[in-house]
């Protein structure tokens, strides 16, 4: 599974961006699909996913109310719409995919969790600064 995230960037603080994870050679809509993000001097925390099996989505709490994650399956493409956002949002952020296991732990553990993750794409700076 190949992935690519795209669609960072450099925004003023209550901004928005769109973020974008495309895949080649597999059908998107049978993975869980989350994105993560990681500062400087941080580790890697999962910022939301969607379900595979019935589009049911999760979020961390520092998102919540600003970042939606959906699925465009004509395209192939999963997107993360990041409005309202703050300086603390600049990160890395990337895209991984998994078969249940991310879904099924952010449901039962409230955790979108890195562990789950079977494939990684290349991420995308996101900066959120005046």
């Amino acid at each position: 599974v190949q992935l690519q995230a795209s669609g960072g960037g450099l925004v003023q603080p209550g901004g928005s961006l769109r973020l974008s994870c495309a895949a080649a050679g597999v059908t998107l809509d049978n993975y869980d699909i989350g994105w993560f993000r990681q500062a400087p001097g941080k580790q890697r925390g999962g910022v939301s996913c969607i379900s595979s099996s019935d589009g049911s989505t999760y979020y961390a709490d520092s998102v919540k109310g600003r970042f939606t994650i959906s699925r465009d399956n004509a395209k192939n493409t999963v997107y993360l719409q990041m409005n309202s956002l703050k300086p603390e949002d600049t990160a890395v952020y990337c895209c991984g995919a998994d078969r249940r296991r991310m879904s099924t732990t952010a449901q039962r553990m409230g955790v979108i969790h890195p562990i789950t993750v079977s494939y990684w794409g290349q991420g995308t700076q996101v900066t959120v600064s005046s």
